[in-house]
């Protein structure tokens, strides 16, 4: 009983004082920042974003690296950069730590066009992370569509509507690589229940973009609903692209497609992770292969005369019905990649101008592909989904940066538990040859 009582005495005589200027909050940005080195990316930043005469646009890739590290970080508002210029972090990341104030300004300084910039720029990245080893070689290359929300607060929002979840914010675009989370194109948009808005044009994009990074391979695209058109089809069809995209089973000419299956067209589906009952079966609509999963939930008081869920989709591929339709389903993985970018720099949208939080978007998605790339350059085989694990474990480290005979000596916690992961992933990424 007496040390019970006197643990509690002990810590509060514990002094407290801030007056370490060695220490590093998030020393595991060693990593990403080393990575983000041989890539030239503050080179690139600098070579492609010109923002002319305005109010913040001197140095630029100073400005959009600060924000790139605190994301990394966790970051999710501007005054959350402050993180990075306390203690020593500024010499672990290779480039001068900007002001909040400083940072605000740079930001709203960007147009549509200076966001395009940007985008131009996350291109080029992933070209140079694709030829040093990161990309998916000659393999098929799965693309998952998606749009979510963007939830913002307060009525300055330029751009913010309420679209289909009734929640006030934006509705961006964004398409990633199944097998490993990163982000291949994304696009702030004005909130709005039209998720047909920009489509085209993203898609066209997005397909030049992954052709300049070297995939000449195999390419499938999976979506939601929110991306059936037509003209879609006809755009992919046109580029040799397969696809598998969801369509509404409430509309009417779905309903009836779906409606003249024979009963004994359907055939169970097979280990089926939902409780309940599941078949598949095949159309065709418009003359395109109409793929369906109808699902009966099974629960302890059954309706008298229960009903199905149809959640069908247009592909044009020819492979066996079961692994068209179980590949199909899997496209719900972009909502891991959704989860961690609205887990860290998109949980808010900082500015008032939409423009600024354009700019904000893209650079969120560089930080994202960084700690994406960072892992899976620096530990390759290791699982793709977990990311939050990834920057717990290895970037969120504390450390002490020391120089003795004019070397610095990164100094991190004894007995941490991932220290090999970490070194192997460190040196990995060093013998990476610069980017050309």
């Amino acid at each position: 009983m007496v040390n019970e009582i006197a643990a509690p005495r002990r810590l509060e005589g514990v002094a407290v004082s801030f007056d370490d200027e060695r220490l590093i909050a998030d020393a595991g940005l060693l990593l990403p920042a080393t990575l983000a080195s041989r890539l030239g990316l503050a080179e690139l930043l600098a070579e492609k974003v010109r923002l002319g005469d305005r109010p913040g646009a001197a140095r630029p890739e100073r400005k959009a690296m600060t924000l790139v590290s605190a994301m990394l970080a966790g970051a999710d508002s501007i005054d959350d950069c402050d993180l990075l210029r306390a203690g020593r972090a500024e010499a672990l990341l290779g480039h001068r730590v900007m002001a909040p104030s400083t940072l605000g300004t740079f930001l709203r300084a960007f147009s549509f066009g200076h966001v395009r910039q940007l985008e131009s720029a996350a291109a080029e990245l992933l070209r140079r992370a694709w030829t040093a080893g990161a990309g998916p070689g000659e393999g098929r290359l799965v693309v998952d569509l998606d749009s979510f929300v963007g939830e913002v607060h307060g009525y300055q929002k330029q751009g913010a509507a309420y679209g289909y979840t009734h929640r006030r914010g934006y509705h961006p675009l964004l398409a990633t690589r199944a097998e490993s989370g990163e982000v291949l194109g994304i696009r702030l948009r004005k909130g709005s229940a039209n998720t047909q808005r920009g489509v085209g044009r993203f898609i066209d994009e997005l397909l030049a973009r992954i052709r300049r990074a070297g995939h000449e391979g195999e390419v499938l695209i999976r979506a939601d609903s929110g991306f059936w058109r037509t003209k879609t089809f006809e755009r992919l069809e046109k580029e040799g692209i397969r696809y598998s995209i969801a369509v509404r089973g409430a509309d009417p000419r779905i309903a009836a497609a779906i409606g003249e299956i024979p009963d004994d067209g359907w055939q169970k589906l097979e280990g089926y992770p939902e409780p309940g009952l599941a078949e598949i079966a095949e159309t065709t609509y418009g003359g395109r292969r109409l793929v369906v999963r109808r699902v009966r939930e099974l629960s302890d008081q059954q309706q008298l005369l229960p009903g199905w869920r149809h959640h069908p989709f247009i592909t044009d591929r020819t492979e066996e019905i079961g692994v068209v339709e179980a590949e199909h389903r899997r496209h719900a993985v972009v909502e891991l990649a959704i989860r961690d970018l609205k887990a860290g720099a998109l949980a808010h949208f900082p500015s008032g101008d939409f423009s600024a939080n354009s700019a904000w978007t893209q650079l969120a998605a560089i930080a994202h592909n960084l700690a994406r790339w960072s892992r899976q350059i620096g530990l390759p085989g290791a699982s793709p989904r977990m990311l939050g694990t990834f920057r717990r474990r290895l970037l969120r480290i504390p450390g002490r940066l020391t120089r003795t005979a004019r070397r610095l000596t990164l100094h991190l916690p004894a007995r941490w538990p991932w220290r090999r992961a970490f070194t192997e992933a460190l040196e990995r990424i060093r013998a990476m040859a610069p980017a050309v």
